[in-house]
């Protein structure tokens, strides 16, 4: 529930989400007019802010700018109106109770990949990383897709994180041409990596050794969220569905061609969205 293509925006596993485009544009398409609407708004501050994270130049100006975007949503939720960029998002935080506190997740996300070039992270530090780029863009989304509060807390947790780990996956060359490697540090030195320049590892024959936990955790977090939606009104999960149906396949083809270089980017063909379309959303 990523919603940012990088896919949900360019240039990187983080953010938020990493959306495949055609899966993105897809799971949308079969939505309700508002609830599309809505999403692409949530979309368009995502992308916004994974920008001024991506696009380089001094941190500092980088930081002060989301330090903007941050002050203008305060200003917001305290009553003073919406600033221009904020405009089209105050229709959907009302109608659907967008909470302040999982916009600003994003951009503590953004300002993660900000402040420092992510290499070779702890565990517990990708986990609050996809939690803020990824299940918090997905805490959005299952308000607007009208989950059930029970099962929209998890089911944002869950495949928030098994997309962004994908997109992890899928972006270890793009990453790395941006100084950035979201491998853990005990996936890589349980392969025997014991550097975390980006450049090397991703060349090192080890490195599907690493990747393969990654793998296992997504898996787990696929499967997770496959029970939650079976427990939810089909009509609310549809595009969750999709999107996880189109990601379950590209982490399957990445498994499928290995993680030693060179890689090539997996893609997923218009003929296999159109087949998840059918298989979840219209029916």
């Amino acid at each position: 529930m990523t919603v940012t293509p990088r896919t949900c925006a360019p240039g990187g596993a983080s953010a938020v989400p990493k959306v495949v485009r055609s899966s993105f544009y897809a799971a949308l398409r079969i939505l309700p007019a508002e609830q599309r609407d809505a999403i692409f708004q949530v979309y368009d501050f995502c992308r916004a802010v994974d920008d001024i994270a991506d696009n380089g130049g001094p941190r500092a100006e980088r930081l002060a700018e989301l330090a903007r975007w941050r002050a203008d949503l305060a200003s917001f939720y305290a009553g003073h109106g919406a600033s221009a960029r904020l405009a089209g998002l105050a229709g959907p935080i009302k109608h659907f109770g967008l909470v302040q506190e999982d916009f600003n997740a994003v951009i503590d996300g953004m300002v993660m990949d900000t402040e420092a070039d992510i290499r070779a992270p702890d565990w517990s530090t990708l986990d609050l990383y996809c939690d803020r780029v990824a299940s918090a863009v997905g805490r959005h989304c299952v308000r607007i897709f009208r989950v059930p509060k029970e099962q929209g807390g998890p089911l944002a947790h869950h495949l928030g994180r098994a997309l962004q780990l994908t997109n992890i996956l899928r972006d270890l060359d793009e990453d790395a041409g941006l100084g950035r490697l979201y491998v853990p540090r005990t996936a890589l030195t349980g392969a025997g990596i014991t550097e975390t320049e980006p450049a090397s590892v991703i060349l090192h024959p080890n490195i599907a050794v690493a990747c393969f936990e990654l793998v296992a955790r997504a898996r787990n977090h696929f499967a997770e969220t496959g029970r939650i939606m079976d427990a939810c009104p089909r009509a609310t999960v549809r595009s969750p569905r999709l999107m996880a149906a189109v990601y379950r396949r590209i982490l399957d083809e990445l498994v499928a061609q290995g993680f030693v270089a060179p890689r090539k980017r997996v893609r997923i063909g218009k003929s296999r969205v159109f087949w998840a379309i059918l298989r979840h959303g219209l029916f």
